[in-house]
Parts: structure tokens; sequence; C-alpha cells
């Protein structure tokens, strides 16, 4: 196995576990006037009173099967990010490096990120509404075509790069430093133990999605409004947010990004760490 193979095969052994039934009350949170802090919308409008228990769930075709070659690609972002600044293979790189390498890893999901999450937040509102638009992800996909061409389908494109950029960084930098500082010393930073990757993953999906969230409050607005709402983008959403609700609109659906980000990313990290032993394993010296 080449070193690129590698990376994409243990992003492939892991990635499932990052979609969860609270991305999806987050998307709907953020995209509609709910609390700002609040898991759950008012009663007569949650997605449990209106879809049940599947409503949870509505619209993760999309992400679930994008999900897998997003990781993929974004820990091999990252891989590509830090060899590109390394002179040699074992040169240790400072913690803005990371940052910048952990960046690079967000521009290359973006393309697969922003079809999925424009498909994903369109289902989940209507599942939320109550209305009958959209029959599945690929009927979604399939009119979104037919409307507006490959422009409709990629809308929001410009704030998925806005939010994965910056936070890809935060996230990776986020976790090697905290390996390293919770690494005993004397010892080597492949020798954690499996509570401490936990917890430091943990924590980088909580740092994450503190830099994420506000680019993704303007996203999931901006990708389920009707077409020609906002006119000059980002700009018109953020505009009507700040006037209408002030500026803790743009960390509505905190609680629910919060209760995934912890459990997802730890299980995200820990699942990256075993595909590293079991490749280093059963393939030495690659």
């Amino acid at each position: 196995l080449t070193a690129s193979e590698r990376l994409l095969l243990e992003r492939y052994c892991v990635s499932v576990s990052s979609v969860t039934p609270a991305k999806n009350v987050s998307c709907s949170c953020m995209s509609q006037g709910w609390n700002p802090v609040g898991m759950l919308p008012p009663r007569d409008y949650t997605i449990l009173a209106l879809s049940g228990v599947r409503g949870l769930y509505r619209g993760m075709a999309a992400p679930i099967i994008g999900v897998t070659p997003m990781f993929a690609v974004c820990f091999f972002g990252f891989g590509l990010g830090k060899r590109l600044q390394q002179r040699k293979p074992d040169d240790i790189l400072t913690y803005p490096q990371l940052f910048a390498a952990g960046m690079l890893s967000g521009v290359f999901t973006t393309v697969i990120m922003a079809p999925g999450e424009r498909i994903k937040c369109l289902l989940q509102i209507q599942a939320a509404t109550g209305e009958t638009k959209y029959s599945g992800s690929l009927d979604c996909a399939k009119q979104l075509y037919r409307e507006a061409g490959i422009r409709g389908v990629y809308k929001g494109t410009v704030l998925t790069l806005m939010r994965d950029v910056p936070a890809s960084g935060m996230y990776f930098m986020t976790y090697e430093w905290l390996k390293n500082v919770l690494t005993p010393e004397g010892r080597s930073v492949s020798d954690l133990s499996v509570p401490r990757i936990l917890f430091a993953g943990g924590l980088a999906g909580i740092f994450n999605w503190a830099v994420a969230i506000p680019p993704d409050v303007l996203k999931s607005r901006f990708q389920t409004a009707p077409a020609g709402k906002y006119p000059n983008g980002f700009r018109d959403v953020l505009r009507e947010l700040i006037k209408e609700e002030g500026v803790a609109s743009l960390y509505k659906g905190f609680t629910a990004v919060m209760i995934r980000a912890f459990p997802a990313n730890a299980a995200c990290f820990l699942g990256f760490e075993v595909a590293m032993k079991f490749l280093n394993w059963i393939a030495p010296g690659l």
C-alpha cells in the first residue's frame, strides 16, 4: 500500500460513525427560527411529533453515501498538507503548520460535502414542516438538477468552504496538540491509551464545531431558502439573522451539535488510530 492508499483506507474504516440523528436536529434548528441553544424546537413543530423516530434519520442516505469518501479525502488532504510542508518525512510540524494542513483537508472535502448537505437539509426541513416535495435523496437531487442545473445541487458551496476550511484546521491541530499534552513524559504519542485517544478526539470535535457553527447556520439557512431570496449570498443571510434575531442566532442548534460532537469524533479518531496500528501490523514499513 502507498501512503495515499493507507490514508484512504484508514478513513473508510471509521467514517460512518459521524452520521447521527443529532445532526438532523441541529440542521432543522439552524435553518428555522428555533431556540439557538436548545436541542428541540417548540412542541408543535418537532421532528418527532410530525415524523416519529424515522424523522430523526430523514435525509441520511445522502450523507451516508458521501461520508465514507468524504472522511477518506479529509484525512488524505490532511496528510498531503503535512507532507507539502515537510522537507523530510520525519520533520515535526508546528501547530500553525498543522492548522494549515487541516485547512487543506477542508478544501478537499467541500466537493463531496456541499451537495450532500444541501439534499440532507432540504429533506429534514420537509420532514419538520410535513410537506412532501421530495420522495428521497435521489429524487431531491434530480429535482434540484432539473430546476437549476449543477449550481442548484452545489448551492452553498462558498459557505461550506467558509465552515470547513477553518474548522478542519482547528480540528486536526487540536487533536495533535491534545495528544502531545496527554502523552506521559518519556512515552511515545503512538502509545496513548484508548481513554486518552477518545478524550482528545472528542475535544477536537468540540473545538471544530465551536468554529464551524456560525457559518453552518448561515449555510443551512441559505441552502434551504427559496431561489432568489438571498441574491447577495451569505451577506444577505447574515444581515437578516443579525437584524431579526441578534448575534445569538449564529449559534442555533448549539446543544444538538455539541451532544453529537464529542462521542462522534472520539469514535472517529479512535477508529483512525486502530486502523493505523492494523495497517502498520499487516504492512510494516510502508
